[in-house]
Protein backbone atom coordinates (compact mmCIF):
# COMPACT_ATOMS: atom_id res chain seq x y z
CA UNK A 1 0.00 0.00 0.00
CA UNK A 2 1.64 3.26 -1.12
CA UNK A 3 1.62 6.67 0.52
CA UNK A 4 -0.42 8.08 -2.35
CA UNK A 5 -3.26 5.63 -1.68
CA UNK A 6 -3.57 6.27 2.05
CA UNK A 7 -3.33 9.67 3.69
CA UNK A 8 -3.82 8.56 7.29
CA UNK A 9 -1.82 5.80 8.95
CA UNK A 10 -3.01 4.61 12.40
CA UNK A 11 -0.27 4.75 15.01
CA UNK A 12 -0.09 2.87 18.33
CA UNK A 13 -2.00 4.50 21.18
CA UNK A 14 -0.49 4.49 24.65
CA UNK A 15 -2.50 3.61 27.74
CA UNK A 16 -4.64 6.46 28.97
CA UNK A 17 -4.77 8.20 25.61
CA UNK A 18 -8.02 8.56 23.77
CA UNK A 19 -8.03 6.77 20.49
CA UNK A 20 -7.83 9.37 17.81
CA UNK A 21 -6.61 9.23 14.23
CA UNK A 22 -3.14 10.54 13.56
CA UNK A 23 -1.80 11.54 10.21
CA UNK A 24 1.65 11.16 8.80
CA UNK A 25 2.48 13.42 5.93
CA UNK A 26 4.41 12.02 3.05
CA UNK A 27 7.75 13.61 2.27
CA UNK A 28 7.57 15.05 -1.21
CA UNK A 29 10.92 15.59 -2.84
CA UNK A 30 11.28 18.80 -4.85
CA UNK A 31 11.28 18.41 -8.58
CA UNK A 32 14.63 18.19 -10.27
CA UNK A 33 14.21 21.45 -12.16
CA UNK A 34 13.63 23.29 -8.89
CA UNK A 35 17.29 22.75 -8.02
CA UNK A 36 18.32 24.70 -11.11
CA UNK A 37 15.48 27.20 -11.10
CA UNK A 38 17.64 30.14 -10.00
CA UNK A 39 20.33 29.35 -12.59
CA UNK A 40 17.81 28.95 -15.41
CA UNK A 41 15.91 32.13 -14.60
CA UNK A 42 19.14 34.10 -14.22
CA UNK A 43 20.54 32.78 -17.51
CA UNK A 44 17.36 33.55 -19.42
CA UNK A 45 17.26 37.04 -17.90
CA UNK A 46 20.86 37.79 -18.90
CA UNK A 47 20.37 36.42 -22.41
CA UNK A 48 17.22 38.50 -22.82
CA UNK A 49 19.04 41.69 -21.83
CA UNK A 50 21.99 40.92 -24.14
CA UNK A 51 19.73 40.15 -27.11
CA UNK A 52 17.72 43.32 -26.54
CA UNK A 53 20.92 45.31 -26.20
CA UNK A 54 22.35 43.89 -29.43
CA UNK A 55 19.10 44.39 -31.33
CA UNK A 56 19.03 48.01 -30.19
CA UNK A 57 22.62 48.46 -31.33
CA UNK A 58 21.86 46.92 -34.73
CA UNK A 59 18.96 49.34 -35.12
CA UNK A 60 21.32 52.27 -34.33
CA UNK A 61 19.21 53.25 -31.34
CA UNK A 62 21.93 53.19 -28.66
CA UNK A 63 23.41 56.40 -27.25
CA UNK A 64 26.67 57.69 -28.64
CA UNK A 65 29.81 55.82 -27.55
CA UNK A 66 27.84 52.85 -26.21
CA UNK A 67 28.92 49.71 -28.12
CA UNK A 68 26.88 46.54 -28.41
CA UNK A 69 27.68 43.18 -26.78
CA UNK A 70 29.27 41.77 -29.95
CA UNK A 71 31.66 44.71 -30.25
CA UNK A 72 32.60 44.39 -26.58
CA UNK A 73 33.17 40.66 -27.01
CA UNK A 74 35.45 41.23 -29.98
CA UNK A 75 37.43 43.84 -28.05
CA UNK A 76 37.77 41.41 -25.14
CA UNK A 77 39.13 38.72 -27.46
CA UNK A 78 41.53 41.22 -29.03
CA UNK A 79 42.90 42.13 -25.62
CA UNK A 80 44.06 38.55 -25.09
CA UNK A 81 45.16 37.79 -28.67
CA UNK A 82 46.87 40.98 -29.82
CA UNK A 83 50.64 40.62 -29.30
CA UNK A 84 50.89 44.38 -28.68
CA UNK A 85 48.45 44.18 -25.79
CA UNK A 86 49.79 44.45 -22.23
CA UNK A 87 46.77 42.75 -20.70
CA UNK A 88 48.82 40.06 -18.95
CA UNK A 89 51.01 42.68 -17.29
CA UNK A 90 47.89 44.61 -16.28
CA UNK A 91 46.26 41.48 -14.85
CA UNK A 92 49.42 40.53 -12.98
CA UNK A 93 49.71 44.02 -11.47
CA UNK A 94 46.06 44.24 -10.42
CA UNK A 95 46.05 40.64 -9.17
CA UNK A 96 49.05 41.17 -6.92
CA UNK A 97 47.62 44.37 -5.50
CA UNK A 98 44.27 42.68 -4.89
CA UNK A 99 45.85 39.63 -3.25
CA UNK A 100 48.02 41.66 -0.87
CA UNK A 101 45.34 44.21 0.02
CA UNK A 102 42.46 41.75 0.41
CA UNK A 103 44.62 39.18 2.19
CA UNK A 104 45.73 41.77 4.73
CA UNK A 105 42.11 42.87 5.19
CA UNK A 106 41.05 39.29 5.91
CA UNK A 107 43.73 38.79 8.57
CA UNK A 108 43.26 42.15 10.28
CA UNK A 109 39.47 42.06 9.93
CA UNK A 110 39.21 38.65 11.55
CA UNK A 111 41.45 39.50 14.48
CA UNK A 112 39.91 42.90 15.19
CA UNK A 113 36.34 41.67 14.62
CA UNK A 114 36.78 38.73 16.99
CA UNK A 115 38.33 40.93 19.68
CA UNK A 116 35.57 43.54 19.33
CA UNK A 117 32.88 40.87 19.52
CA UNK A 118 34.37 38.97 22.45
CA UNK A 119 35.54 41.89 24.59
CA UNK A 120 32.94 44.61 25.12
CA UNK A 121 35.39 47.26 26.28
CA UNK A 122 37.57 46.63 23.24
CA UNK A 123 34.51 47.25 21.10
CA UNK A 124 33.79 50.50 22.96
CA UNK A 125 37.34 51.68 22.26
CA UNK A 126 37.45 50.88 18.52
CA UNK A 127 33.83 51.32 17.49
CA UNK A 128 34.12 55.11 16.82
CA UNK A 129 37.10 54.58 14.51
CA UNK A 130 35.44 51.70 12.65
CA UNK A 131 32.28 53.70 12.07
CA UNK A 132 34.23 56.79 11.03
CA UNK A 133 36.45 55.10 8.44
CA UNK A 134 33.67 52.83 7.18
CA UNK A 135 31.52 55.90 6.49
CA UNK A 136 34.37 57.77 4.78
CA UNK A 137 34.57 57.23 0.99
CA UNK A 138 37.97 55.70 0.31
CA UNK A 139 38.29 57.61 -2.95
CA UNK A 140 38.88 60.88 -1.08
CA UNK A 141 41.94 59.32 0.59
CA UNK A 142 43.61 58.24 -2.64
CA UNK A 143 45.43 61.57 -3.21
CA UNK A 144 46.78 61.36 0.33
CA UNK A 145 47.97 57.78 -0.18
CA UNK A 146 49.66 58.78 -3.45
CA UNK A 147 51.50 61.61 -1.68
CA UNK A 148 52.54 59.32 1.17
CA UNK A 149 53.23 56.09 -0.75
CA UNK A 150 53.67 57.15 -4.39
CA UNK A 151 51.89 55.83 -7.47
CA UNK A 152 53.39 52.36 -7.13
CA UNK A 153 51.55 49.33 -5.72
CA UNK A 154 51.68 50.49 -2.09
CA UNK A 155 49.01 53.18 -2.50
CA UNK A 156 46.72 50.74 -4.33
CA UNK A 157 47.11 48.15 -1.59
CA UNK A 158 46.21 50.77 1.03
CA UNK A 159 42.99 51.65 -0.80
CA UNK A 160 42.05 47.98 -1.27
CA UNK A 161 42.79 47.21 2.37
CA UNK A 162 40.64 50.06 3.68
CA UNK A 163 37.80 49.12 1.37
CA UNK A 164 37.67 45.46 2.39
CA UNK A 165 38.65 45.42 6.05
CA UNK A 166 35.64 47.17 7.57
CA UNK A 167 32.89 44.88 6.19
CA UNK A 168 34.91 41.95 7.52
CA UNK A 169 35.34 43.58 10.94
CA UNK A 170 31.66 44.48 11.28
CA UNK A 171 30.34 41.08 10.18
CA UNK A 172 32.83 39.14 12.29
CA UNK A 173 31.96 41.22 15.35
CA UNK A 174 28.24 40.68 14.69
CA UNK A 175 28.75 36.93 14.37
CA UNK A 176 30.61 36.68 17.68
CA UNK A 177 28.15 38.88 19.54
CA UNK A 178 25.09 37.04 18.18
CA UNK A 179 26.09 33.72 19.70
CA UNK A 180 23.21 32.13 21.61
CA UNK A 181 23.70 32.95 25.30
CA UNK A 182 21.99 29.70 26.30
CA UNK A 183 24.70 27.68 24.56
CA UNK A 184 27.42 29.58 26.42
CA UNK A 185 25.66 28.98 29.74
CA UNK A 186 25.32 25.27 29.06
CA UNK A 187 29.02 25.03 28.14
CA UNK A 188 30.00 26.86 31.33
CA UNK A 189 27.74 24.63 33.41
CA UNK A 190 29.76 21.66 32.16
CA UNK A 191 32.98 23.32 33.26
CA UNK A 192 34.24 24.46 29.86
CA UNK A 193 36.93 27.12 29.91
CA UNK A 194 36.55 30.45 28.13
CA UNK A 195 39.03 29.38 25.47
CA UNK A 196 37.13 26.14 24.85
CA UNK A 197 33.80 27.97 24.71
CA UNK A 198 35.17 30.39 22.16
CA UNK A 199 36.71 27.61 20.05
CA UNK A 200 33.80 25.15 20.17
CA UNK A 201 30.71 27.39 20.50
CA UNK A 202 31.35 31.01 19.51
CA UNK A 203 33.65 30.62 16.51
CA UNK A 204 31.61 27.92 14.67
CA UNK A 205 28.44 29.99 15.12
CA UNK A 206 30.15 33.08 13.72
CA UNK A 207 31.43 31.39 10.54
CA UNK A 208 28.40 32.33 8.36
CA UNK A 209 28.75 35.96 9.41
CA UNK A 210 32.48 35.89 8.71
CA UNK A 211 31.97 34.46 5.22
CA UNK A 212 29.36 37.13 4.52
CA UNK A 213 31.97 39.72 5.44
CA UNK A 214 34.44 38.09 3.06
CA UNK A 215 31.87 38.21 0.27
CA UNK A 216 31.09 41.88 0.86
CA UNK A 217 34.78 42.68 1.13
CA UNK A 218 35.49 41.28 -2.34
CA UNK A 219 33.26 43.87 -3.98
CA UNK A 220 34.86 46.72 -2.04
CA UNK A 221 38.34 45.40 -2.84
CA UNK A 222 37.68 45.22 -6.58
CA UNK A 223 36.22 48.71 -6.53
CA UNK A 224 39.30 49.94 -4.68
CA UNK A 225 41.81 48.48 -7.10
CA UNK A 226 40.05 49.89 -10.17
CA UNK A 227 39.47 53.35 -8.70
CA UNK A 228 43.03 53.60 -7.38
CA UNK A 229 44.52 52.55 -10.73
CA UNK A 230 42.11 54.79 -12.58
CA UNK A 231 43.45 57.86 -10.80
CA UNK A 232 47.19 57.15 -10.89
CA UNK A 233 48.99 54.00 -12.01
CA UNK A 234 51.62 52.72 -14.42
CA UNK A 235 49.92 49.40 -15.16
CA UNK A 236 46.72 47.60 -14.17
CA UNK A 237 43.20 46.92 -15.36
CA UNK A 238 42.04 50.26 -13.98
CA UNK A 239 44.77 52.01 -15.96
CA UNK A 240 43.67 50.12 -19.09
CA UNK A 241 40.06 51.25 -18.59
CA UNK A 242 41.12 54.85 -17.99
CA UNK A 243 43.34 55.01 -21.08
CA UNK A 244 40.67 53.42 -23.28
CA UNK A 245 38.06 55.88 -22.04
CA UNK A 246 40.26 58.93 -22.63
CA UNK A 247 41.03 57.83 -26.20
CA UNK A 248 37.35 56.99 -26.89
CA UNK A 249 38.02 53.25 -27.40
CA UNK A 250 34.68 52.47 -25.84
CA UNK A 251 34.55 48.79 -26.79
CA UNK A 252 37.96 48.24 -25.19
CA UNK A 253 36.93 50.19 -22.11
CA UNK A 254 33.73 48.16 -21.67
CA UNK A 255 35.73 44.97 -22.24
CA UNK A 256 37.88 45.85 -19.23
CA UNK A 257 34.77 46.66 -17.19
CA UNK A 258 33.15 43.34 -18.18
CA UNK A 259 36.30 41.43 -17.28
CA UNK A 260 36.63 42.97 -13.81
CA UNK A 261 32.90 42.54 -13.20
CA UNK A 262 33.08 38.90 -14.27
CA UNK A 263 35.98 38.38 -11.86
CA UNK A 264 33.89 39.87 -9.07
CA UNK A 265 30.92 37.65 -9.93
CA UNK A 266 33.14 34.54 -9.92
CA UNK A 267 34.76 35.35 -6.57
CA UNK A 268 31.41 36.23 -5.02
CA UNK A 269 29.89 32.98 -6.33
CA UNK A 270 32.70 30.91 -4.83
CA UNK A 271 32.32 32.59 -1.45
CA UNK A 272 28.53 32.23 -1.69
CA UNK A 273 28.90 28.48 -2.25
CA UNK A 274 31.12 28.21 0.81
CA UNK A 275 28.72 30.36 2.82
CA UNK A 276 25.72 28.22 1.86
CA UNK A 277 27.40 25.13 3.32
CA UNK A 278 27.36 26.83 6.71
CA UNK A 279 23.81 28.15 6.37
CA UNK A 280 21.96 25.03 5.22
CA UNK A 281 19.80 25.26 8.36
CA UNK A 282 18.07 28.37 7.07
CA UNK A 283 14.50 27.81 5.82
CA UNK A 284 13.94 28.01 2.10
CA UNK A 285 11.93 31.04 0.93
CA UNK A 286 9.09 30.09 -1.39
CA UNK A 287 8.56 32.24 -4.46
Amino acid sequence: MSIKEVDTVPLPVTRGEAARPRTRRSVVKPRRWKRYEATLIGTVSVLGVLLTWQATDSAKMLPLFLPGPIAIGRALVTLFTDPRSEIWLDLSTSGQELAVGYGGAVVVGLVVGILMGWYTRFQYALDPFVNFFYSTPRIVLIPVFIIWLGIDWQSKVAVIFLGAVFPIIINTMAGVRNTDVALIRVARSFGASEALIFRRVVLPGAVPFILTGFRLGVGHALTGVIVAEYIAAVNGVGKLIADAGVTFQMAKMFAGVVFIAGTGVLLTWLLQRIENRFQSWRPQIKS
